[in-house]
């Protein structure tokens, strides 16, 4: 089965909002990213809607025909929305209001208590729930142990990273998906931030575990130049490559 390709369409939403107008609408962008091949479609709820609003959750829930991955901070008000829409999946992240873009993974150790009983509620509605963690071999065994189904490695160090860097931290998520794979056989890994179509493909090669690609910012800044459905094909050709060479 190859690696899914989800796309993270929250920065068309970004561009409407900088206007404050109702286009380019990111309801519109994810049916084109579909057409195109995507495997699912990704948006982050954040708490400051400063980019995805709650009119493009409930819209895209009645649209999104492949799978829709709501990211969202473990608070109250968006546990009650995602009962109320039911994406596909939630993905939880950390969230602070101040940062430009998500920093690094959620601490599941230091609040297993807390979001065992969080993640125990959507399970019982029917969503499976992902933990945005760093490849950190314990950050993993903790995502299992409050009920998550799938474990979403934060990649942006890597991503950041170059030379002798990108490659420690290459060998990090090679670590950690095989620490996933031979621990944690039943928990599908998936990895996103920070990817390109000139990185993502090596770190396909480099973790054989995994099954989903979480991919926006670098596949929208694309589109402004190609078009979404380029920008869609030739990520999916990019991890398609890297998967050959496994």
């Amino acid at each position: 089965m190859r690696v899914a390709l989800q796309v993270n369409v929250d920065h068309v939403a970004t561009l409407r909002q900088a206007r404050g107008v109702n286009y380019p609408d990111p309801v519109q962008a994810a049916m084109l990213c579909e057409l195109a091949g995507a495997d699912g479609i990704t948006i982050h709820l954040r708490e400051d809607r400063r980019h995805i609003v709650d009119r493009d959750v409930r819209v895209m829930r009645q649209t999104v025909g492949t799978v829709l991955n709501l990211e969202m901070a473990a608070t109250d008000e968006m546990k009650a929305l995602a009962l109320e829409v039911k994406p596909d999946m939630v993905t939880l992240v950390p969230e602070k209001r101040e940062e430009r873009t998500t920093e690094g993974g959620l601490d599941v150790v230091g609040a297993r208590e807390r979001l065992g009983a969080y993640v125990s509620e959507l399970r019982e509605a029917g969503i499976p729930v992902s933990m945005f963690i760093d490849p950190v071999p314990a950050q993993i065994d903790a995502s299992v142990l409050v009920g998550a189904a799938i474990i979403e490695l934060h990649t942006g160090d890597y991503a950041n990273a170059r030379g002798a860097a990108a490659a420690a931290e290459l060998s990090k998520l090679t670590e950690a998906g095989a620490h996933a794979g031979r621990h944690h056989p039943e928990l599908r890994v998936a990895a996103g931030h920070g990817l390109t179509v000139r990185n993502v493909g090596e770190l396909v090669r480099a973790v054989p575990e995994l099954e989903e690609l979480n991919i926006g910012h670098a596949l929208v800044a694309d589109a402004v130049f190609v078009g979404l459905e380029t920008a869609v094909q030739a990520f999916r050709a990019a991890i398609d490559e890297g998967e050959s060479r496994r």
